[in-house]
């Protein structure tokens, strides 16, 4: 069983920053195996792709996040960061941590960040 605990996020001003975290828990994983991702939710949008870090370190980013947020892991601590600067009105969503084993994927419980005007 695989559960990812996510912790992190809440209110920032326009310009400031924050932080989003998502640790692996559980038993029957390997962590240096895991490609884990960032996604959101925006009230009244669909969810949309945020980050993510493959097993072998290579990061992407949404284009809307390019240059702002930072993607990184802590293999030692089963971990996923997401650091969050330069926020902005429209990053205020609920963000999920996905973490794929290339068989199945899960997900994280959700934490809301708003970025107050």
């Amino acid at each position: 069983q695989v559960v990812l605990v996510q912790s992190g996020g809440g209110l920032a001003q326009n310009g400031g920053s924050a932080w989003l975290s998502c640790q692996v828990t559980g038993s029957g994983f390997s962590f240096s195996t895991l490609d884990i991702g960032w996604y959101r939710v925006a009230p009244g949008k669909q969810r949309e792709f945020v980050a993510s870090i493959s097993a072998t370190g290579s990061r992407r980013y949404a284009d809307s996040v390019k240059g702002r947020f930072t993607i990184s892991r802590d293999e030692s601590r089963y971990t996923v960061h997401l650091q969050m600067n330069n926020l902005k009105p429209e990053d205020t969503a609920a963000y999920y941590c996905n973490a794929d084993n290339g068989r199945r994927d899960y997900w994280g419980q959700g934490t809301q960040v708003t970025v107050a005007s």
